[in-house]
């Protein structure tokens, strides 16, 4: 790898066809000096288990039923694992990667994010798995901050994430 990109650069590539992030919630506040935060869609209760073999072709994803938010756009969440969709499409270009992190203030509530790599080529709406510690429960509002990307340039491009999950949940 290259290096970090900056807020910057992330605007530059936001900017370009296809954009590195569209259906953003607030560029201004979502653009970091070294990422760019995703915001809640979706959260989702896991309705059966799920397996993962040796071949994809054993791989059976777990159902999930999505939760209401309230009035006001408020979900209160009992400790436990929860799939989460995010706002964001991201077409991430074939010489960039990226990781995620869960912001520091969900951290201090007792959530976290927890994200797979983002590869090269990558396009969709990612899901991810929010975990609640805290006993006391953890409140959350739909288009809230949660999560941070920080992309990375590689050292040369590669040929692309070519798997099931491109071009997930964008409509």
């Amino acid at each position: 790898m290259k290096n970090v990109l900056s807020k910057e650069e992330i605007l530059n590539l936001i900017q370009r066809d296809p954009p590195l992030v569209r259906d953003y919630v607030n560029l201004a506040e979502q653009l970091q000096p070294n990422g760019f935060d995703l915001t809640l869609r979706d959260v989702a209760l896991f309705q059966s288990g799920g397996a993962i073999g040796v071949s994809n072709s054993q791989r059976v994803i777990s159902l999930v039923a999505s939760l209401a938010f309230d009035n006001h756009g408020w979900l209160e969440l009992t400790p436990g694992s929860y799939l989460i969709t995010f706002n964001e499409i991201v077409s991430i270009p074939k010489n960039i990667m990226a990781l995620g992190a869960p912001r520091s203030s969900l951290l201090r509530c007792g959530a976290t994010v927890h994200m797979a790599v983002w590869d090269a080529g990558y396009s969709g709406r990612s899901q991810s798995l929010m975990v609640v510690y805290n006993p006391e429960n953890f409140r959350v509002q739909k288009n809230a901050r949660i999560a941070q990307l920080v992309f990375f340039e590689l050292g040369q491009e590669t040929t692309g994430y070519n798997g099931a999950y491109q071009g997930e949940n964008i409509a």
